[in-house]
């Protein structure tokens, strides 16, 4: 078993009190799982302070504490490690608990507001399919190889993520992709992890109730690649203005990639149909069942990140050819009738414009776009007049509705969706409260051929209302829908 000493933070602790040879059986920041023999981080979180359960935690059996306050009663047998920052030093001690998993993958994070998930998930798919055997972090999924894990966070907590990763290890994993949050960032989930290389979709307007200034946003993200070794790359897409100032600090090799302008991986959308794209990548055309732009960028950072990691170019395009869309990305359903169902998890405001675009840019004159849409309760309120406005814009119809209201009224998040439609618009826009029904309504009011757009949870088979979640998945409403159509 491992000892305290073998696992101290590289940098040292500021003050230790106690045994640090004293062995130690697991680690835990909640002190309702703690067990005999373990050790206790008590972290500040952003509702409770884990220095108000230390006695708990001792009570139930921890053996190590390691905290920013040393408490004022410090039992016999009870080892105190004091720290600058708890959350940092439990990334570096939780990576080495675990036997420093990331040093024996090639682990690549991708951050950036849109795109995450289908990037790590295709990666995933690739690797596995040129003959690696990778594991996942996302956040629909986690996959250790084959075994799917449920996924509760974008990013697990450092304890559970090195538990993940040494998983990985031990069932043969040669690579991990996972998406890295700006929050994971700095909370410091990532921090101990030693990535092969990075990768940059783009930043657009979100998560500002936790940042609160756009500005500390992008520090959030640009953390990321702050932290990244001379040995790993980092790929930036540099049509977002952002990319360049992503990697000013980096040590890691940058590559570019881009739609629009020279960049070391160049990719071109010839063709774009509701049922795949023609590409030509570094001059080379590809056939993929994946559509829009949005989704062009996505395959450009795959086929970077590939390219980056070692594989040959034609293998690279071939696994790209076969790619299936991800779960809750832009899934498209069609009735007996020839209404057709597009549901995407567009949460934010860029996201959600670029499916409104890439439908726009297929969907003939006589068809039309009726897009249902809300906005998630207990999030940045900011965003929320914004996604009405690109709705109503951009379609024939709108469907205002419930997202996850969480623990607000959804009457008060409507109003505030309600506040950034334009007066002359006012008349495309309906609002219904309940979920099922504006889904129901926007179907029905659908003539064949019309196209229904159901944005904002995507994957999800849930809404969350009071702290309870309820099941519920736009695809199965949609479904159910169009056997009366």
């Amino acid at each position: 078993m491992l000892t305290l000493k073998h696992i101290l933070p590289p940098k040292g602790a500021i003050e230790t009190t106690g045994d640090v040879a004293v062995p130690v059986a697991g680690l835990t920041f909640d002190s309702r799982e703690v067990k005999p023999g373990w050790l206790f981080f008590a972290v500040k979180g952003t509702q409770t302070d884990g220095h108000e359960y230390i006695a708990k935690a001792i009570a139930s059996g921890a053996v190590v504490v390691v905290c920013e306050v040393l408490p004022q009663e410090q039992p016999q047998g009870v080892t105190f490690v004091r720290v600058a920052n708890s959350s940092l030093a439990m990334g570096f001690m939780a990576s080495a608990f675990y036997g420093n998993p990331s040093e024996k993958l090639k682990l690549v994070g991708i951050t950036g507001t849109n795109g995450k998930t289908t990037t790590v998930t295709l990666l995933y798919h690739m690797v596995n399919k040129l003959g690696g055997k990778a594991g996942l972090l996302s956040t629909v999924t986690n996959f250790i190889g084959d075994i799917e894990v449920t996924a509760t966070h974008t990013t697990p907590d450092s304890i559970q993520l090195n538990r993940l990763l040494a998983q990985m290890v031990e069932h043969g994993c040669t690579h991990c992709f996972m998406e890295v949050s700006s929050h994971s960032v700095v909370q410091h989930r990532i921090a101990g992890l030693t990535f092969a290389g990075g990768l940059f979709s783009n930043i657009t307007h979100d998560h500002l109730d936790y940042h609160k200034t756009f500005d500390e946003y992008i520090k959030a993200k640009k953390g990321f690649f702050d932290a990244l070794p001379s040995t790993a790359f980092a790929a930036i897409n540099t049509d977002d203005r952002n990319g360049r100032v992503m990697v000013q600090n980096t040590s890691a090799k940058v590559s570019t990639y881009s739609l629009r302008s020279m960049a070391d991986f160049r990719c071109k959308v010839i063709e774009n149909h509701l049922d795949g794209m023609l590409l030509s990548i570094d001059g080379i055309e590809v056939w993929t069942r994946l559509i829009g732009s949005f989704n062009a960028y996505n395959l450009l950072a795959i086929y970077s990140a590939a390219r980056l990691l070692g594989y040959e170019t034609q293998d690279v395009l071939t696994a790209l050819s076969v790619m299936k869309p991800v779960a809750g990305r832009f899934e498209h359903m069609k009735a007996p009738n020839g209404v057709l169902a597009v549901v995407d998890y567009a949460h934010t405001p860029d996201a959600l414009q670029n499916v409104i675009d890439t439908i726009n840019e297929i969907r003939t004159s006589d068809q039309r776009l009726i897009t249902v849409v809300g906005a998630g309760g207990n999030r940045d309120k900011t965003k929320r007049p914004v996604m009405a406005r690109v709705a109503v814009l951009g379609s024939s119809m709108v469907v205002l509705t419930s997202d996850n209201p969480r623990f607000e009224e959804p009457e008060a998040i409507l109003d505030d969706m309600k506040a950034g439609v334009e007066p002359a618009s006012v008349g495309k826009a309906l609002t219904i409260m309940d979920r099922r029904e504006a889904i129901r309504t926007a179907c029905f009011l659908a003539k064949p051929g019309d196209i229904v757009l159901v944005a904002g949870k995507g994957h999800e088979n849930y809404q969350e209302i009071k702290g309870v979640k309820h099941h519920f998945d736009d695809k199965e409403v949609i479904a159910d829908v169009f056997k009366s159509l």
